[in-house]
């Protein structure tokens, strides 16, 4: 093991589906020690799900890994389903499943992009189940922040043939605004309408989230119709409804002060251009013992060297640690 290639796992040692509300069934799997210090990772999108490969990042000699596959998104079901599906009824899943797994208390919450936003929800809840928090690519749903990905000035400033790309799929019209009009398009009964617009705007986000793009595995990746329906489909349905949560809530004092005794690290891409690195500064100031590393020359992506070994750094780190 190094850092730039993160821990090989077994396989899982557990998994299953567990009922959650009326109509889902979220998926989950084990790895590392059965009773090493549990760590939960939240994927993000909404709606990328999990994979063994998410394990990476964590010592096998000392954590159990939890993996999530939130309601609608990898192997949970239905696929891409948007009914019943919240941050807040996401956030209670996450509690549902600490209670199955018979787990008092979760020694690491560690999730990147809207992974850190359910990080928040999450700790933010339930602040006495939380031990630490490792946090990538911070994302809160402010308008700001949505604004960065889905607005002229924002991240299309740098990458404007993209941009074009995502909106001159829609009809003028719907043009200025592209989130609702794509929501609208993935929600088709059609699958000749809903496919190639979920390929179209998983596309353009995955084409800016990293420095040095690989498209070839944007391209496999963009191409696998289920993952493409419930990713894009998913975060419109999230992004149109700005996450279920108030303007700025995850950042408001009376939110923030709930965890501030939390150990915290934040990992941020200096060029994310798709989650603002002001809102990584802005959570740090909010939790000032908190520690921030921004990382010069990388995006958004975990698998960017810099990010990847910076995270297997630090759950080394806290692997050693006893909070």
């Amino acid at each position: 093991m190094t850092t730039t290639t993160g821990y090989d796992h077994a396989d899982a040692f557990d998994s299953g589906h567990l009922a959650v509300g009326s109509i889902h069934k979220i998926f989950y799997h084990q790895y590392g020690k059965p009773d090493g210090k549990p760590v939960i990772f939240l994927h993000g999108g909404p709606g990328a799900g999990t994979t063994k490969e998410n394990t990476k990042f964590f010592n096998p000699a000392h954590y159990r890994v939890v993996l999530l596959d939130q309601r609608g998104a990898g192997k949970s079901t239905p696929v891409a389903e948007i009914r019943e599906n919240t941050t807040q009824l996401l956030v209670q899943d996450i509690e549902t499943l600490r209670q199955h797994l018979g787990i008092e208390k979760w020694f690491l919450v560690f999730g990147g992009s809207w992974g850190s936003t359910l990080s928040l929800a999450y700790a933010e809840t339930h602040p006495q189940r939380v031990s630490s928090l490792i946090l990538r690519g911070i994302f809160t749903v402010r308008d700001l922040e949505l604004g960065y990905g889905f607005t002229p000035l924002g991240s299309a400033m740098l990458f404007p043939e993209n941009y074009e790309r995502l909106i001159n799929y829609l009809p003028p019209q719907d043009r200025a605004d592209p989130a609702p009009a794509y929501a609208k398009l993935l929600c088709s009964d059609d699958p000749a309408v809903r496919i190639p617009a979920a390929k179209v705007w998983n596309l353009y986000e995955m084409s800016v989230s990293s420095v040095d793009p690989d498209f070839k595995e944007i391209e496999a990746k963009v191409e696998d119709e289920e993952w493409s329906l419930q990713h894009g489909r998913l975060e419109a349905h999230y992004f149109i409804n700005k996450g279920f949560l108030g303007e700025g809530q995850l950042l408001r004092e009376e939110e923030v002060g709930k965890i501030r005794h939390i150990p915290c690290t934040i990992i941020q891409g200096r060029l994310d251009f798709v989650c603002p690195p002001k809102t990584a500064w802005d959570l740090h100031k909010m939790l000032p013992d908190s520690k921030l590393f921004m990382i010069p020359k990388a995006g958004h992506s975990a698998k960017e060297l810099g990010i990847f070994e910076k995270l297997v750094e630090t759950c080394d780190e806290y692997a050693s640690k006893d909070f």
